[in-house]
């Protein structure tokens, strides 16, 4: 056995013991960064983003032509190769960067298409909705909070903090959002998110160029096609202090479907959401999804509609995402019994979950390998609600994965975290669809929070 990463921990303990300074890939700055910001000899201490700096040689440090950014391909080829986007990119790159693995494996978006570069919200409406195969390139933020006007209707207060927080209210609509015991109020919101959503036809791929490209203040709708690349863009402030107020991704009845490298905070309900028509053949990767919020349901200032995979036959790959102070549904899977999910949630990096991270309700099958668990209250709700999950733990865990895959599975860390349970039902090996899961190798736990947070996010890939 590879033993598992312990060979990379063993390696990482001895640079921490005996380096002069920081160790290659290790930490070295960073907006907050309070440690030590010299690198041992012959590396260099390297811009990633505001709140990263890693140490690193010289010859894996090949900067863009911005002027901090730098790519980040080859950093971490010592420890993965295969769970990440690898090719290298530009600045002014017009067509998705690396290839998805995973569920996704295969999924093209407007390849071979034409390209265009929308300049107004008209513009990109039509060249999303088509059903011309293309590529999208945004060049700015897409601002349609008032472009469909507001509307006034009727919100309850399900929550009440009593800490300094200030809680979502839900909208009504008058199905059944709301307790009837709940006082309704009159407040007024934005239509888009909550009326309206930007709809993605089949064969497209939306990709922002640099860190500030996005839509504000609307979804996306991925609903009955085939073929759809995100890549690159930032989506938030879709009515945050709302429930019910929009989601940032909706994705149902649809297949082969990779969402990587974006950046999401600040929505009224799902950073992504699946509907009841089955989500098939989908990746989510590379994402960092920022649960900061100023309307906390959970009064934490933490978001707590993370994910909802609700399809009655979604098939979806989680991996390297930087999941950071959500509150819930990290994922929640299932729910209604018949249907059959098919999840896997490899080499995610935790971080400041004031609440639950995985929760699996019945009907669902979860395999959780190589993920890093931060300051995590509870990783995993446990099995009242009928979900199956082989969640690996141990050596032996990792081990017997190898009498169902091509592989062993990775083991998943926790720190200053939650505790949980035994969860190793082996039907699930046998359930998940094995060339999905064979085809990724996860890299080992010891590195997830250093890659993820090196590498997810915008400005990275494009």
């Amino acid at each position: 056995m590879k033993s598992i990463s312990l060979a990379s921990l063993v390696v990482a303990i001895g640079s921490a013991k005996f380096a002069l300074g920081v160790a290659e890939y290790g930490q070295c700055g960073g907006s907050g960064w309070t440690g030590d910001t010299t690198c041992d000899s012959g590396l260099t201490c390297v811009y990633q983003n505001d709140w990263y700096y890693q140490c690193l040689k010289s010859s894996s440090t090949a900067t863009t032509t911005t002027s901090k950014t730098t790519t980040t391909t080859t950093k971490i080829t010592t420890t993965t190769t295969k769970t990440t986007t690898t090719a290298t990119s530009s600045s002014t790159g017009t067509s998705a960067k690396g290839t998805p693995v995973g569920f996704g494996a295969g999924t093209t978006g407007g390849a071979g298409g034409v390209t265009v570069t929308p300049t107004t919200q008209a513009e990109l409406i039509t060249y999303l909705s088509d059903s011309t195969t293309r590529t999208i390139i945004l060049t700015k933020i897409f601002d349609f909070t008032t472009y469909y006007g507001t509307t006034t209707g009727k919100a309850c207060k399900p929550w009440t903090c009593t800490n300094g927080y200030t809680p979502q209210m839900t909208i009504d609509t008058g199905k059944g959002e709301c307790d009837a015991s709940l006082t309704l109020y009159s407040v007024t919101y934005y239509q888009a998110g909550h009326d309206y959503s930007l709809k993605v036809g089949s064969n497209k791929t939306l990709l922002g160029q640099g860190s500030s490209t996005g839509i504000k203040g609307i979804g996306l709708e991925i609903s009955g096609v085939s073929n759809v690349i995100v890549q690159n863009i930032q989506i938030t402030d879709i009515n945050s202090q709302y429930v019910w107020g929009g989601d940032a991704i909706l994705i149902t009845g649809s297949s082969k479907v990779w969402v990587d490298h974006n950046y999401i905070a600040r929505v009224g309900r799902q950073f992504i959401v699946t509907g009841f028509d089955p989500a098939t053949q989908v990746t989510i990767s590379n994402n960092y999804f920022d649960g900061t919020t100023s309307y906390s349901a959970s009064c934490n200032g933490e978001h707590y509609w993370f994910l909802l995979f609700a399809g009655s036959a979604d098939t979806i790959t989680v991996t390297n995402n930087h999941i950071y102070k959500t509150s819930g549904r990290g994922p929640h899977v299932g729910g209604i019994s018949g249907y059959n999910q098919q999840i896997h949630i490899v080499n995610n990096y935790y971080d400041t979950v004031g609440g639950h991270a995985i929760d699996a309700a019945v009907s669902s099958h979860i395999l959780v390998e190589g993920n890093y668990f931060k300051s995590v209250t509870t990783p995993d709700t446990g099995t009242s609600s009928g979900g199956l999950e082989y969640f690996v733990q141990t050596v032996s865990d990792a081990t017997t994965c190898a009498n169902y895959l091509t592989r062993y599975c990775e083991w998943n860390r926790f720190e200053s975290s939650g505790t949980v349970a035994s969860r190793l039902d082996t039907s699930v090996l046998s359930a998940l669809d094995q060339s999905a899961v064979n085809n990724l190798t996860p890299m080992g736990v010891a590195d997830v929070p250093t890659y993820v947070v090196a590498n997810a996010g915008v400005g990275i890939v494009n």
